[in-house]
């Protein structure tokens, strides 16, 4: 994984092909729940593919992040203790748990 500076904030995926790869699944899904809501179908049915949809990013997610800890913000501890890294960890981290 290369890091960059925060104000570039452009960073290489380890496992870009993966990710697009299960995004583009996540956009099927998010087509077929479309779909379904035109097509006037069962509300639970809806429902449990909204969950799945929002079980499915929150994998890429924590892919994503896990990539981050072991990459970006290991090297940032490394180089200068890294306290600007780990707060702005931390807050992510409070995002995607709400």
């Amino acid at each position: 994984m290369q890091c960059a500076p925060s104000q570039d904030r452009v960073v290489e995926q380890p496992h870009k092909k993966a990710l697009i790869n299960r995004i583009r699944r996540i956009e099927g899904q998010v087509g077929g729940v479309l779909n379904m809501i035109e097509n006037d179908r069962y509300c639970v049915d809806i429902l449990t593919q909204i969950s799945a949809v929002k079980s499915a990013l929150d994998g890429v997610a924590i892919q994503i992040l896990s990539s981050h800890a072991k990459g970006c913000v290991r090297k940032a501890v490394q180089e200068d203790g890294g306290e600007e890294t780990m707060e702005e960890l931390l807050g992510i981290i409070r995002k995607l748990i709400r």
